[in-house]
């Protein structure tokens, strides 16, 4: 039986999740996204700005258990990708994790809640996925790897194997992790870079090699 999607952000990634929930059958009820200027995609399915769209909305959607959510918001954004879920999640809304059908995803991997694997993607043996986690079009996730909650892997990015991603961390297009690193919490790898050595918590690091651009929230910048 088919179930009724909600979704949050009306941009790029909204189209893509559409793809997969039309692949299972399931139908997109309604919209919601936080720039006022944003219409729907979709014709006949109705958009809400804002928390106070989203208030109506609850007014008029008593029956919220018959509802499922899905948070299309990528970039560097898991905190806001995870306190928009927890709304629907506080409203018995379910936030179910999507993957493509032509993803490839291991029967030893575990992905948690509200997670995105999408078309070409692959998620190898052991690999441990946590909630609210976005692996692209094309990525590749390598054997037990570790990627902590809201971290989003880009297009065409490789993690080579046992690579640890810390929560909220974005892994930029194409960029490549080398096996058994980490990469700390909070921070972004640029597109195309190539990580050699652990990435601290808090910081963007670009290049081949890549080296330290700049500590997020202080604006300094680093030759290192």
């Amino acid at each position: 039986m088919a179930k009724s999607f909600i979704i949050w952000g009306g941009s790029g990634h909204a189209l893509v999740l559409a793809d997969i929930l039309a692949f299972e059958g399931e139908n997109i009820v309604a919209l919601f996204d936080n720039n006022p200027e944003i219409k729907s995609p979709f014709s006949g399915v109705e958009i809400f700005h804002g928390l106070s769209g989203f208030d109506r909305w609850k007014l008029r959607s008593l029956d919220r258990e018959k509802y499922s959510a899905a948070i299309a918001i990528g970039g560097d954004k898991g905190r806001i990708r995870r306190e928009i879920a927890q709304h629907f999640i506080d409203l018995k809304v379910s936030v179910p994790s999507l993957v493509h059908p032509n993803a490839h995803l291991s029967a030893s991997a575990t992905v948690g809640v509200g997670c995105h694997i999408l078309a070409g993607a692959v998620v190898g043996a052991a690999t441990v996925i946590s909630d609210h986690v976005i692996v692209n079009t094309n990525a590749s996730v390598d054997h037990e790897c570790r990627l902590a909650h809201g971290v989003h892997i880009a297009p065409g990015a490789t993690l080579c194997g046992c690579v640890t991603v810390g929560e909220n961390s974005m892994v930029g297009a194409s960029a490549c992790i080398l096996p058994r690193l980490t990469i700390g919490a909070n921070s972004v790898i640029g597109a195309g870079a190539v990580v050699t050595r652990d990435v601290p918590a808090g910081t963007v690091y670009v290049g081949n090699p890549a080296r330290l651009l700049k500590k997020l929230g202080t604006g300094k910048t680093s030759n290192d």
